[in-house]
């Protein structure tokens, strides 16, 4: 018996299918223009909205925050990809190995440093 609970939602499913095939296939040979304006209404509809949710859904903060991420991961990767490019390319600097030069460190831009009271010590006895 426990065979035939697990059949008769797949039968239902069959029949709904055998019946959209039959449906669709009388609606093709009684009026194939019908058919065929009903299915471009169909793709129209259906392409305004998955524009409209698009236009909607990518202006959301955590999307772009998101791109802001994937696009420093993909410097990141190319710089260290570069770094490690040139190490192996020139094989004269290992012999240089003594005359390093050191580069300057520079910050990014659109990084700020916020200050604040640090130094001052909260009186625990005023809350």
């Amino acid at each position: 018996m426990a065979f035939l609970k697990n059949r008769v939602p797949l039968i239902l499913i069959g029949l709904v299918f055998i019946l959209a095939a039959i449906g669709t296939a009388g609606m093709v040979i009684s009026d194939p223009a019908g058919f065929l304006q009903r299915i471009a209404v169909i793709a129209l509809i259906g392409m305004a909205i998955y524009l409209l949710f698009r236009r909607f859904y990518k202006a959301s903060p955590q999307k772009k925050e998101q791109r802001a991420f994937l696009k420093a991961a993909k410097r990141s990767k190319k710089r260290l990809q570069q770094k490690s490019g040139e190490h192996h390319a020139n094989p004269t600097s290992i012999l240089s190995a003594g005359k390093k030069k050191t580069k300057k460190k520079t910050t990014p831009s659109h990084l700020t440093v916020i200050e604040g009271k640090k130094a001052k010590k909260k009186n625990r006895a005023s809350f």
